[in-house]
């Protein structure tokens, strides 16, 4: 098999390549028929530098098999995975529609209708793989498959792509100097510390992609991975409605909650964000009402159902009709201890980025911007100390 995998040329003497989908630093996805069964197929072939990582092959093989199980009408279907001549690939079902990246691109961003719409389909994905034991852990617009509706009319479906590979290049991402990695601004900041992935892990990154939805904008940007955590931690997004009237109150602190920085008081399952989600777009009360607590005593109220797993209250912000359209807006009341200690975070996180090279680049599929970390360490180092000084002179 050529490297360029041209027209016509044969998969394993099975799959016959029809064109080119999209490439990017780790694959490049190609429609094919399956001369077998005639039927058409999206076949992703692994970049040549990860083919030749046997670690990492053992890790897709063994995630390309588990995920083969999920069988989900919200997740795209892995049908095989081979090796054709040295080259690595796993077989997918092929969806004709756009993903949530070129929907983006198009529209700028989404209603909130078709916003809750697709994060119920994606918590319903999400929900179903975490009950079978696997994390996505790349949640971000590029692998939210979107059919019909804004894609194309008619009736919609969404289906969450890439979970072969997600887990697979969690140890490649942190110890490969140049690997491409998953969008940083997606990712939830214990996943950016390096800590294990849990399910609230993928509701944080969903919950930036429905931020992005429905404003058209990220809820945190930042220069390099070390400013980028200091302001996940020390600020809070603007409320959706800030930005559209139209956002329903209820929605946006659903979003604002899946956003939370600590783990423990997001949703500890994607099936809760789809359920406020769904209830709050209707703004139906229901049987439980939760107050969330804002910075400074006040509270929002919104509706909730009753889950399994009941928490602590969670913080949401305030509507704000006039966003400052610059930065997010200061979280209030901070000790000057956790600015410390927010700081060394900041610090151990810059220093570990330097120490072992790595640098994010783009996927090549849109997904969002991507946050490098620069190579030159002494500006590193003067970055960092203008982001410790924001951070503990207030």
């Amino acid at each position: 098999m050529s490297p360029r995998s041209p027209k016509g040329e044969l998969v394993s003497d099975r799959y016959r390549i029809e064109d080119r989908l999209g490439s990017g630093g780790m694959s490049s996805v190609f429609r094919a028929t399956d001369t077998i069964l005639e039927r058409t197929v999206a076949v992703k072939i692994l970049a040549e530098h990860l083919s030749d990582d046997e670690r990492f092959v053992a890790r897709f093989r063994r995630e390309a098999l588990a995920v083969a199980k999920l069988v989900h009408p919200n997740i795209v279907q892995v049908y095989d995975t081979g090796n054709d001549g040295g080259r690595y690939y796993i077989v997918m079902e092929y969806v004709r529609g756009k993903s949530g990246a070129q929907l983006l691109q198009s529209e700028g961003q989404l209603d909130p209708d078709t916003t809750v719409e697709i994060g119920e389909q994606a918590c319903a994905g999400l929900d179903y793989a975490h009950r079978h034991g696997i994390i996505h852990r790349d949640v971000k617009p590029g692998n939210l498959m979107v059919i019909g509706g804004p894609a194309g009319g008619g009736e919609m479906t969404t289906k969450l792509a890439d979970f072969g590979i997600a887990r697979a290049t969690e140890q490649t991402r942190i110890t490969q100097v140049g690997s491409v990695v998953g969008t940083a601004a997606y990712l939830a900041p214990e996943q950016a510390r390096g800590d294990e992935a849990t399910p609230a892990s993928d509701v944080y990154s969903l919950g930036v992609v429905l931020y992005q939805f429905l404003t058209g904008r990220l809820p945190y940007e930042g220069a390099s991975l070390a400013e980028l955590a200091v302001r996940q931690q020390s600020e809070q997004p603007l409320h959706p409605s800030s930005y559209s009237e139209n956002v329903p109150q209820s929605v946006g602190d659903a979003v604002i909650v899946a956003l939370d920085s600590d783990p423990g008081r997001r949703f500890a399952a994607a099936g809760e964000l789809a359920d406020a989600l769904r209830h709050g777009v209707g703004d139906r009360p229901t049987d439980a009402t939760r107050v969330i607590a804002g910075d400074e005593g006040t509270a929002a109220t919104r509706h909730m159902p009753q889950t399994a797993t009941q928490r602590a209250p969670r913080r949401a912000a305030p509507r704000q009709r006039r966003p400052a359209p610059a930065a997010p807006q200061k979280r209030r009341g901070a000790s000057g201890i956790a600015r410390n200690v927010l700081a060394v975070i900041a610090l151990l996180l810059l220093a570990a980025a330097v120490a072992l090279g790595v640098v994010l680049i783009s996927s090549g599929d849109g997904g969002g911007p991507t946050v490098n970390i620069e190579d030159d360490v002494n500006g590193q180092i003067d970055e960092l100390r203008s982001v410790i000084e924001d951070n503990t002179t207030r």
